[in-house]
């Protein structure tokens, strides 16, 4: 596999002849959409297992890291819940802004392996101009058999503000079961009323507010099935959706803000496997292998910063 650029601010991840992924580093949406990166993925058959701009919330983009409270900023997308007066439009939309890539389609590991990786920089910038955060962000991508593929996903934020910063949800602002935030995934519409898988077995919307290592989506008709793997520390509550629409997130910041001082580091990782509908079976195998390895991620870049 191997990250291929446009050159019209999108990489595709071949798989030969096949594009498996198209990770959009340059988008073009309007700022009320909090405008950032996002993945649009595919299975090694050529389903989609993504959404783009769906008609219900038009700010979500795929596979992307999306963040509804940062401090007062709105990196998520669309309004903002205030307690008492439900979701308001504000200026407050920020967008995720490429500033390059470090390592640009860098094999890693066994090279014969087909593992591909990116290293990007990224500015977060609130709607007013003001420099948020920075962010060093790590993708890779590799086969696993024939059917099945991975992407993992890490991202080092570091506060540039001189204030803490309160990364939340809505639920950590008083919404009930609404704590959405972090690596997000939509599925597409033909996924709604998918089957949600956990440890336990079948977990549907009961999962959402709940902690565990991983989840798993199947579509209605089992064409096709996604793994989602949580690689933070302490397994993080879940926000989950099937009957309203597919999607899934670890979602650390679901009931509880968690502050970062200015100059510190946080760091957000997860796995996503694009499979069959078995593909929850490959959670203890594959799927433990790829959170060690964003464990074991060193903490600063081996790689120079473009900027």
């Amino acid at each position: 596999m191997r990250f291929e650029d446009d050159g019209h601010g999108r990489l595709h991840l071949r798989d030969g002849d096949r594009v498996l992924a198209e990770y959009v580093y340059a988008p073009t949406e309007p700022q009320l959409e909090s405008p950032r990166p996002y993945a649009l993925l595919h299975t090694r058959g050529g389903a989609e297992v993504t959404a783009y701009r769906p008609d219900d919330h038009v700010w979500h983009k795929g596979l992307s890291l999306a963040l509804p409270v940062v401090g007062t900023h709105n990196f998520w997308g669309g309004p903002t819940y205030v307690h008492g007066e439900g979701y308001v439009q504000q200026p407050n939309n920020g967008a995720q802004v490429h500033r390059g890539f470090a390592a640009s389609d860098t094999p890693i590991g066994d090279a014969a392996g087909g593992i591909a990786r990116i290293d990007e920089a990224l500015d977060w910038i609130a709607e007013d101009g003001e420099l948020v955060l920075t962010e060093h962000r790590t993708l890779t991508a590799r086969e696993l058999d024939a059917d099945t593929w991975a992407l993992t996903w890490r991202s080092a934020l570091r506060n540039e503000t001189d204030a803490v910063l309160g990364f939340g949800s809505p639920t950590s602002k008083g919404r009930e079961n609404a704590g959405y935030a972090g690596i997000f995934w939509r599925g597409p519409v033909a996924f709604t009323g998918g089957e949600i898988l956990a440890e336990g077995g079948v977990a549907g919307d009961a999962a959402r507010g709940e902690p565990g290592p991983w989840l798993a989506f199947v579509a209605p008709d089992r064409s096709a099935g996604v793994l989602v793997l949580d690689a933070g520390t302490d397994p993080s509550p879940w926000f989950a959706r099937s009957e309203e629409y597919a999607g899934l997130n670890p979602a650390p910041f679901f009931y509880d803000e968690t502050p970062l001082a200015p100059g510190a580091t946080l760091v957000l990782a997860a796995a996503l496997i694009v499979g069959t509908a078995e593909v929850a079976a490959l959670a203890a195998s594959s799927g433990a292998n790829l959170v060690a390895e964003l464990r074991d991620h060193p903490e600063t870049p081996t790689t120079e910063d473009p900027r």
